[in-house]
């Protein structure tokens, strides 16, 4: 009786012992996963990325766009337009906010497949916000190709023309200014006055057309797979809108050509390929689709 009483004992001291080691391993992995966030948070604040200065890839792109002392994009870039149009779809899918309709049995191609409302959760960015709103409201759903047409103002049907965001260049210029990165002048340009936002926080800009240069040279993973999606993202949409020219101009003619040698090795890759691929984002490879047709 004495023996059975011992191993009981033995066996709830083990099982007790047992608990507490759990609750220990639980309570640690708790801790490493603070520590991570924390380092993320750290890291984040050391590249200097605070909030005032975290940039849309609307704003990256007309950032790149602009003459630094001029203020306004050239007059001449036809393809800028579309392009900003674009970069708000790639970012609404970014943020979780839009996707594609399932590609189903048939295999829908990207450029016939639905842009879907997947949250309608406020962005904080209220040209984002805009053209959420618009897509979340549209039945039957439209594609990327139709979306772009439409945010664009470019459509033949009248009943659709109040789907277009007005002055979005101007918007988002005034957007970095609130960020402190441009300012706001008028120009004269003889026969008309022209409201124009020259540079006037140029590491910001230093810091965009580093990383866009780092992502094709020192940075380079060669596959796209591997690669940030959103700076990914960033150097396709920046081509389409006729404006990463302006990130490679500073570099040796070495480095120019290497680095413009490996973004038209991202030009050429076959979105419908790229979206069978594991963590692809769908939407982004149709607008690019929809660009490169």
């Amino acid at each position: 009786m004495a023996a059975l009483t011992q191993r009981n004992s033995g066996l709830v001291q083990r099982k007790t012992e047992a608990i507490r080691s759990a609750a220990a391993d639980k309570e640690r992995e708790s801790g490493d996963e603070e520590d991570e966030s924390r380092r993320g948070e750290e890291e984040d604040e050391d590249k200097g990325d605070s909030k005032e200065t975290r940039l849309t890839l609307m704003e990256e792109v007309l950032l790149l766009g602009l003459k630094d002392r001029e203020g306004y994009t050239s007059f001449w870039n036809d393809c800028i337009s579309s392009g900003l149009r674009g970069c708000m779809l790639v970012e609404l899918a970014l943020r979780g906010r839009l996707h594609l309709e399932p590609c189903g049995v048939r295999r829908k191609s990207l450029l016939s497949r639905k842009v879907i409302c997947k949250s309608d959760a406020p962005t904080g960015d209220v040209l984002l916000d805009e053209a959420l709103k618009h897509v979340k409201e549209t039945q039957p759903p439209e594609t990327v190709q139709s979306w772009i047409e439409l945010l664009s103002g470019e459509t033949w049907n009248p009943l659709k023309l109040h789907y277009q965001l007005r002055n979005v260049r101007e918007r988002l210029a005034k957007n970095l200014v609130e960020k402190g990165v441009l300012t706001t002048e008028k120009q004269n340009f003889l026969l008309f006055d022209m409201t124009t936002h020259p540079l006037t926080n140029s590491t910001i800009k230093q810091r965009l057309i580093k990383k866009v240069q780092e992502s094709v040279l020192e940075k380079w993973v060669n596959d796209p797979c591997r690669m940030d999606k959103r700076i990914l993202a960033l150097i396709l949409l920046a081509h389409s809108s006729d404006v990463l020219e302006n990130a490679f101009a500073p570099l040796q003619d070495d480095q120019y050509d290497l680095g413009m040698k490996r973004v038209h090795t991202l030009l050429e890759l076959e979105p419908e390929k790229e979206t069978a691929k594991p963590n692809a984002n769908e939407l982004m490879w149709a607008v690019v689709a929809a660009f490169t047709k």
